[in-house]
């Protein structure tokens, strides 16, 4: 169902306002460059800071956009299961094509809770739900036996791991089979996921190299692992690059340098210092990104 290079999109700000054109301008790029889907309002996009109405807003410029030439894997999870499943409800009918819905944060629930949560909003809108399973966010980690658990509800169609567990995709796949769509959530991992019977990559980095890491993807699709391998070693310090500060601020600041939108933050993000900068600009420099 959902595969490939799929950008968690940055949320461009003007100010204090999101910068509705630069973004439209973004998508449209996406696409353009070859990405095989998009997710709006994930982290990456700053949902923690947007507004209700905000994050409904970009949802929908996003699906305006693509207009039905890729996906959009709306973020939509919460702590709250009652406002995960309102969020939900609006993607649905802005026209998105699935829901990613992360772990709940700083509440920990235990595995059953964990369920129960998904569960609920799995029953509540018909629509595909990916699970986003990353413990150094949300702090409770789903284990292998519970996703495959919810793996048998028809709505819950697969998972962004960003466990950084590379035996974990073998084990889920055992128990659950080739259906459910696993894609990794850590871009230096991404063809060692593919390798581990991933199907892509909700990735940080393909916002500001989404030529590259379609062709990455695409390269392992059809069995040229030799470019599939000269692309990871290309894009390798790039992905460390875009974690040298907290995300999303190094990649809103390598697509400024790209001409794609204004570097702003939204607090209590803070602007980059200039070691961190300079880190940036030089990995762009080395993957070709900038002259």
């Amino acid at each position: 169902m959902f595969r490939g290079s799929i950008p968690a999109l940055i949320t461009p700000f003007k100010k204090s306002t999101i910068d509705e054109l630069a973004f439209q301008e973004f998508v449209e790029w996406q696409i353009t460059e070859g990405s095989h889907g998009l997710v709006p309002c994930g982290t990456t996009g700053e949902s923690p800071t947007l507004s209700h109405d905000e994050h409904h807003r970009v949802i929908e410029l996003c699906v305006e956009v693509a207009n039905g030439r890729v996906p959009v894997i709306a973020g939509t999870g919460s702590n709250s299961t009652a406002e995960a499943i309102e969020l939900t409800k609006r993607a649905k009918k802005a026209g998105a094509s699935g829901a990613l819905i992360v772990t709940p944060y700083y509440n920990k629930p235990t595995q059953e809770g964990l369920v129960l949560h998904y569960l609920a909003i799995a029953n509540a809108v018909d629509i595909p739900l990916i699970i986003y399973n990353i413990p150094g966010r949300s702090v409770v980690d789903m284990t292998v036996e519970t996703m495959a658990k919810l793996a048998e509800h028809d709505n819950i169609v697969g998972v962004k791991d960003a466990t950084n567990d590379l035996a974990r995709p073998q084990r889920l796949l055992q128990l659950v089979g080739t259906e459910f769509c696993q894609l990794s959530g850590e871009d230096g991992t991404a063809v060692a996921f593919l390798a581990q019977g991933g199907k892509g990559c909700i990735s940080v980095t393909a916002n500001v190299a989404p030529r590259l890491c379609a062709q990455l993807q695409d390269s392992w699709r059809l069995g040229t692992y030799d470019d599939a391998f000269r692309l990871r070693d290309v894009l390798s310090p790039l992905h460390d690059s875009m974690f040298v500060e907290t995300n999303p601020a190094p990649v809103k600041f390598a697509a400024s340098l790209l001409g794609k939108c204004a570097a702003d933050v939204r607090l209590p993000l803070a602007p980059l210092k200039i070691k961190s900068k300079a880190r940036i600009e030089e990995a762009m420099r080395a993957a070709g990104l900038l002259n």
